[in-house]
């Protein structure tokens, strides 16, 4: 059984009396948010222990808590087994629109750089596993191309200098405070830093010329010259969105032939 918020609160001092109201768009866990006079955070309760591909709640502590050191995200507050407390900050969630502008698109690039050159998490990130796991929840009408995306992702190149990567840079990650952050450190991991870029990419579907501008910025005017690495890393990156859509309750028919388009 699922605990409610006020029993996860009980166990936190200082949050026991917490005022509580519950937060929409969760979906692969309830929200609330959370507020002891000036003091606001967002809580989250899992129906059980989380396992790979994502973090344990406990390790994906002390990830997001690496990158709040660089001023990178929010705080954690607590964590267990099932329960989450961040802090709550106030800002600017951004959406796809917010990645058609060249200022964004520098300020992101900046952010990625800083976030690659941390320590590394210590957990390594492994597509293969992650996808197979996926297709367990995949129904059967759909394992023509679950298979092939299992193989697309299985004969990538392994990535051989893996870093310290956040792995779901979708816009609504990102938030200004105004000062960037990113928001949900659940499959933050050791991975090719590529990934990252590749996920603000073809999720977005930027453009030719945005694209070209992103690795500009990224790689301090010499993007071009990696390309290929990034096409390699959107190639896989498409293969797990298809991957995670489909095992999804009753995903969407035809969003399932959208994502499957971008399949090569």
């Amino acid at each position: 059984m699922t605990d409610s918020p006020q029993t996860v609160l009980a166990r936190i001092p200082g949050w026991e009396q917490a005022e509580i109201r519950e937060l929409q768009g969760g979906l692969t866990n309830r929200a609330w948010r959370v507020s002891v006079g000036e003091r606001h955070g967002v809580l989250k309760i899992d129906v059980a222990p989380r396992a790979a591909p994502y973090n344990h709640r406990l390790a994906e502590q002390a990830v997001q808590n690496m990158a709040a050191d660089a001023a990178l995200a929010n705080r954690v507050l607590y964590a267990d087994d099932v329960a989450y407390l961040t802090e709550y900050i106030d800002g600017d969630v951004w959406s796809k629109s917010d990645l058609d502008d060249e200022v964004n698109l520098t300020k992101l690039a900046s952010l990625l750089q800083r976030l690659h050159a941390l320590p590394p998490t210590g957990r390594r990130f492994n597509a293969v596993a992650a996808a197979q796991r996926y297709v367990e929840d995949i129904d059967v009408a759909a394992s023509d191309t679950s298979q092939r995306c299992v193989s697309i992702v299985r004969n990538q190149h392994a990535t051989h200098n893996p870093c310290f990567c956040h792995n779901d840079l979708v816009a609504e990650n990102i938030i200004a405070t105004p000062e960037l952050q990113l928001l949900d450190w659940e499959y933050a991991c050791d991975n090719d830093l590529f990934f990252d870029l590749a996920t603000v990419v073809a999720h977005h579907d930027l453009s030719e010329r945005r694209t070209s501008f992103f690795l500009d910025c990224y790689f301090n005017g010499n993007g071009e010259r990696w390309r290929d690495k990034l096409q390699q890393q959107v190639t896989i990156y498409n293969a797990m969105l298809w991957l995670w859509y489909a095992s999804r309750p009753d995903p969407d028919p035809k969003q399932l032939l959208a994502f499957a388009a971008r399949l090569t």
